[in-house]
């Protein structure tokens, strides 16, 4: 047999498909892979010829997949995967040296918390890499994870699937946030305002009781929800034009969220215990040496996350 090529298809392909499928950008994906740009054209346009389809089309935010690339994605992403993961293990990782880029599953609030420390961090540790990320789905986190298109997810993940490997970073309180021109809320939201009045919750499915406060409705009872959302970073602009909602969210959002004049946090009238933000990868990685060097560097910079 041929070394690593058919007749046909060179198989030192597969890693310029699979970086431009994550990364969709040609000039990030060469510098993962130590490529010139050139000859990352250069091997997009063999790829093109061997599956006779364009694969990428360059538009305003970068290279979009076809419908025939999104088909091949995850037959080459696990294939890839499974190449990291069992075949170069071994080979270990040099943070001062490497070039690649790291790939992160985070809602906008884990943007929010996470990305400022964990640039500057990685920066000073590892110079030559850089982040990416994603807001995906629940049940897509899984199998992004499986296949290498993520590395960890990060957060507070309600209703995570099982199979994952994770670790717990710090924990976090809720709080409520009101209009401060609700002038009907006092320094104190009581039990039957909080039951009364109508909620924005966040939920990542769509679903309420895959919301990321749903412990409240499980502790204390069903609230009036009458917005459910995905962004946690526009609940403060709707709350700031309709003083008759209110959210209940972690205490370190809310205190960034209380910037806005209009906005003030006052105590959640239910007993709510802290949640956990953790990280999260598969195990196909649990010995990948770059993925091992991640999340200790994750561990390390937020191990003592102040509240």
């Amino acid at each position: 047999m041929n070394a690593i090529h058919n007749a046909d298809l060179d198989l030192n392909l597969l890693p310029v498909f699979d970086a431009l499928i994550r990364i969709g950008n040609v000039s990030r994906a060469a510098e993962e892979l130590n490529m010139s740009q050139s000859a990352v054209s250069h091997a997009l346009k063999r790829l093109r010829a061997f599956f006779g389809d364009p694969l990428f089309l360059k538009t305003g935010t970068g290279m979009q997949p076809t419908p025939r690339a999104l088909e091949l994605r995850q037959p080459i992403l696990n294939v890839m995967g499974t190449v990291r993961s069992e075949l170069l293990v071994r080979e270990g990782f040099d943070a001062t040296v490497a070039r690649r880029t790291f790939t992160l599953c985070l809602t906008d609030m884990g943007e929010l918390i996470f990305l400022p420390r964990l640039i500057s961090r990685l920066r000073e540790a590892a110079p030559g890499c850089t982040l990416r990320t994603l807001q995906l789905p629940m049940d897509q986190v899984p199998p992004a994870l499986e296949s290498g298109e993520a590395d960890l997810a990060l957060g507070s993940l309600h209703a995570m699937p099982q199979g994952l490997y994770q670790q717990q970073l710090f924990t976090r309180s809720f709080v409520t946030i009101v209009n401060r021109r609700n002038r009907a809320i006092g320094d104190v939201l009581s039990r039957e305002q909080f039951f009364e009045m109508e909620h924005i919750v966040v939920s990542m499915s769509g679903r309420i009781q895959d919301a990321y406060d749903a412990v409240v409705d499980e502790l204390a009872g069903p609230r009036r929800i009458y917005l459910t959302t995905p962004h946690f970073l526009t609940v403060p602009m709707i709350i700031e034009q309709n003083p008759q909602l209110i959210a209940t969210v972690p205490r370190e959002l809310a205190t960034k969220f209380a910037g806005y004049n209009s906005i003030r946090m006052v105590d959640t009238p239910v007993a709510v215990p802290p949640f956990a933000i953790r990280q999260h990868w598969h195990p196909r990685f649990q010995h990948d040496a770059a993925n091992t060097w991640l999340r200790r560097l994750v561990k390390e910079t937020f191990d003592t996350h102040p509240e």
